[in-house]
């Protein structure tokens, strides 16, 4: 078993988190996650209402007695959601986790942790990470460059951005972006970080609300099927390629603006995609991870695969340090077992 400091601080067996994907984190998800050892997330802007994600808390312990956590990624638009409500809600349903994500944590992490609520925070910078940490936060969630959604502007990827995090946090974190598999975990604790976060990875699973057809073609792409879109506008997005994902891209480069792409890249299109199943309906987002999906099993088998995979990297390696060996990395098989 690995122990980290993230898992004796969050109270989970093993140190493999499920990301809180929009239209993704949904009890059935988060509950398989949580109840094979590692920690789901529900996402909470997912839901249309605070009152929907009472609803869905409520689910989700009814499927799992082991901690689970609820993701609040906090936009900035002219219209917010009601970010103080949903987080009533959470504190009121006996949460005890926390992920926030986006601008500013520095409110709700004071309000959380004044309920006895355990914050992580996701950020894609060092700075950033030590802003949250200076502001209470229990642990740190760092994407790299790979990750599928917002990466920031910043273009560094996990294999620089993990030591650099390493060197300058106090608190316990996690990576993401890039990683879906044990060699990836065992390669995030090389590093420095005390567990990886996976969403699309999760996404591709028996319990995702994700359309068959979605997940299907998540399995049959490759890490060079994703394009980053509103690079102009400085609001990075790393979707999937399609139709609309290079028409966003061609408006852009010919000097368009958010309001001549705004009706393609609404979120309302994202969630039809997964609901619908045709990945032409809109923009959604995918990591390049997905060159290194190639099977969609329960969600539980992942955690258990990544811990199994990674003990078994550490131990090759060790092996051949003590041998004299050569340190070659096999493959894994499509169940994920290595080769």
């Amino acid at each position: 078993m690995l122990r980290t400091r993230f898992t004796e601080e969050f109270g989970i067996d093993h140190p493999v988190v499920q990301g809180g994907m929009m239209f993704v984190g949904r009890a059935e998800l988060a509950a398989a996650v949580s109840n094979a050892g590692g920690l789901g997330v529900i996402t909470a802007l997912t839901q249309p209402t605070p009152d929907d994600l009472a609803v869905e808390i409520e689910r989700c312990k009814a499927l799992t007695d082991k901690p689970f956590g609820v993701n609040i990624t906090l936009t900035l638009s002219i219209n917010p959601p009601p970010f103080e409500e949903y987080r009533r809600v959470i504190i009121d349903s006996g949460v005890g986790i926390v992920e926030t994500a986006g601008s500013d944590p520095t409110v709700h992490i004071e309000h959380l942790k004044a309920h006895g609520v355990k914050v992580i925070h996701k950020c894609t910078s060092v700075s950033h990470a030590l802003k949250a940490e200076r502001a209470g936060a229990d642990a740190i969630s760092i994407d790299g460059f790979e990750c599928a959604g917002h990466p920031g502007e910043d273009d560094i990827p996990g294999l620089v951005l993990i030591p650099a995090a390493a060197d300058a946090l106090t608190v316990p974190f996690i990576a993401s972006g890039g990683f879906a598999d044990g060699r990836g975990l065992a390669a995030a604790l090389a590093l420095g970080a005390d567990g990886i976060n996976m969403g699309t990875r999760f996404m591709c699973t028996a319990e995702s609300p994700v359309h068959d057809n979605i997940k299907q073609m998540v399995v049959d792409s490759s890490e060079r099927d994703t394009r980053l879109i509103m690079r102009q506008l400085r609001n990075s997005m790393r979707v999937s390629k399609n139709a609309v994902s290079d028409e966003v891209i061609e408006i852009l480069q010919r000097g368009g603006r958010f309001r001549d792409i705004k009706e393609l890249v609404a979120g309302v299109r994202g969630r039809r995609v997964f609901a619908e199943g045709d990945p032409e309906l809109g923009v959604w987002s995918v990591g390049l991870s997905q060159g290194l999906i190639h099977d969609i099993p329960p969600a539980g088998e992942i955690v258990l695969r990544a811990v199994a995979d990674a003990e078994a990297t550490v131990s090759r390696i060790g092996r051949a340090i003590t041998s004299g060996e050569p340190v070659g990395a096999p493959a894994l098989t499509a169940s994920g077992a290595q080769r």
